[in-house]
């Protein structure tokens, strides 16, 4: 199944761009006090919800008008898209789910709401948008609700808010890398067929991390860098097909690629934990911080361990 928002790494650029007041999100926990409003703010409450819901509808008018309305339309089923793209997508619909609930609570608490409303609510709203996807997908005859995005949704919410819950903060990130590959020009139709489709839609230049704050697991009052990450990723290359790789295409035969998933181990920066008195490099930080850094990084596969001296 192939839908247009089923590109995750746009939809958590386009969240995290248009709602900006979302800075500071998840701060670490000597800053939770004094950066947020000891009471509701009503000015930025009304504001936000006015902000979120008129971007809710917005997209989503867009999205049935730009895309589903040209495709038939049949009674609400579901499609098992689970084997498509070697999971690559499903982990991404966790990652959305989780970068996006972010975005919410970090909006309600900078509105003044206190932390178990906001964690209700806000962490919930990527869960809400994805799902608002599978549901237009439900209605659609080419394709149908996936039971495995759904399942992802629910994952990378429940990730986000079972952390708030053990440690007042999230120390472990979902992130998004992407990169170019050679298998977008076989298939530009699925992987895109220019600069800026082939980063959303190409899944095999696509890795989704998880990154985890050292210095939150170590003692208190430890000298250790509070923004510097050890992260694990997880990717996928070879493919030119969701489930299975395209024999031909436009009448010409394709060469033969093998499916391989990668793991990857790396060091990360935490942009949201680097201290700065410059607020727009705050909202700078916290605007990408779902974006992991490029570094030097290990691949582990089937082909053995490759090392990179960037891996983007």
């Amino acid at each position: 199944m192939l839908s247009r928002f089923k590109n995750t790494g746009l939809l958590l650029l386009l969240m995290a761009l248009l709602v900006p007041d979302s800075l500071n999100a998840f701060p670490s926990d000597e800053k939770t006090d004094t950066t947020y409003p000891s009471q509701i703010d009503r000015k930025r409450l009304k504001g936000l919800i006015i902000t979120e819901s008129a971007l809710y509808a917005s997209t989503f008018v867009g999205l049935y008008s730009l895309w589903y309305k040209d495709f038939p339309q049949s009674k609400f089923h579901f499609f098992d898209d689970n084997k498509d793209w070697e999971l690559v997508d499903k982990i991404g619909h966790a990652t959305a789910a989780f970068c996006v609930g972010q975005i919410g609570y970090g909006s309600l608490r900078w509105a003044g709401v206190d932390k178990g409303k906001a964690m209700a609510y806000g962490s919930s709203i990527g869960f809400l948008y994805l799902t608002t996807v599978e549901v237009f997908d439900g209605f659609s005859k080419d394709w149908g609700a996936s039971t495995g995005d759904l399942i992802a949704n629910t994952a990378g919410t429940a990730f986000l808010i079972g952390q708030q819950l053990l440690w007042d903060e999230p120390r472990i990130m979902m992130k998004w890398s992407a990169h170019h590959t050679k298998y977008a020009q076989y298939r530009p139709d699925l992987l895109g067929s220019n600069w800026s489709e082939r980063v959303m839609k190409d899944y095999n230049g696509h890795t989704y991390w998880l990154s985890g704050n050292i210095h939150s697991f170590l003692p208190s009052h430890n000298n250790f860098p509070k923004w510097l990450n050890i992260a694990v990723g997880y990717g996928a290359e070879g493919m030119t097909g969701p489930s299975q790789n395209s024999k031909s295409y436009n009448g010409e035969t394709l060469p033969e690629f093998e499916r391989r998933r990668q793991f990857y181990l790396a060091p990360d920066i935490d942009l949201s934990r680097i201290e700065t008195n410059s607020q727009f490099l705050q909202v700078i930080f916290n605007t990408f911080g779902f974006l992991k850094i490029p570094l030097p990084t290990l691949e582990f596969s089937k082909k053995g361990v490759r090392f990179h001296p960037l891996y983007f």
